[in-house]
């Protein structure tokens, strides 16, 4: 069980997270790879070499930039996300645990990859912000979750004590990230997205149900993490 009375700050991931990875993945991995060789006129080994280097480029900066992508492949991201905007949407009690969480009073911190015209995409679609203290992405502070510069980055900015801090991601490479920072309390999502099985995250507890770590219910062993 998490001792809600031991936590004062809750960082969240957004893709995979508190929204289903299904809209990040359909998109990067078939809807923009097929839409680059049509707008350009190119054949099926151009759509592959695509593929290929945009898994390649997973986990930098750059791979979270719509701004990079859009130089580098001239075409319009935005437009192009907004194709398969009905793709957006939250994972199931998402909300629910936001609202409990805004009722709880722990300081809520939305701490994301996805850069400020990803967030002025979904914000809209999804009704995140209200429920969220702040909000900082990986684009404000220039360096992703993966590297520990975003982690003194987002202290600098949003001071919070690691040792009372929880933190909620799909990635476990961002996890990591957050350990190695110090953060005490980590929590991985065992399903991200709803179109593809679960996961087993060998190192991390992971959730099923955001509801498991309500006060009372039960709820993964949350493994405990020395403070930096």
């Amino acid at each position: 069980m998490i001792d809600w009375q031991a936590i004062d700050t809750v960082l969240l991931d957004m893709d995979g997270t508190l929204l289903d990875l299904h809209f990040d993945s359909h998109f990067w991995l078939e809807h923009l790879p097929r839409r680059y060789v049509e707008l350009h006129q190119l054949d099926e080994a151009s759509r592959r070499e695509l593929e290929t280097r945009i898994v390649g480029e997973q986990g930098t900066l750059d791979w979270y930039s719509l701004a990079y992508w859009r130089r580098e492949l001239d075409v319009d991201i935005v437009a192009l996300k907004r194709e398969v905007q009905h793709l957006i949407g939250l994972r199931g009690g998402a909300m629910d645990f936001l609202q409990w969480l805004k009722n709880a009073h722990p300081r809520v911190v939305l701490a994301t990859n996805a850069d400020r015209e990803s967030l002025a995409l979904k914000l809209p679609l999804t009704g995140l912000e209200p429920y969220l203290d702040t909000i900082v992405s990986s684009q404000d502070v220039r360096a992703a979750k993966e590297d520990q510069a975003f982690w003194q980055a987002l202290q600098d900015r949003e001071p919070f004590d690691p040792a009372r801090t929880l933190f909620i991601d799909d990635n476990p490479r961002v996890l990591q990230s957050a350990r190695t920072f110090g953060i005490r309390y980590l929590l991985g999502i065992r399903q991200p997205n709803s179109q593809r099985p679960e996961r087993t995250l060998s190192e991390f507890a992971a959730l099923d149900h955001f509801a498991d770590i309500y006060p009372g219910n039960a709820a993964p062993a949350v493994k405990d993490q020395p403070a930096k």
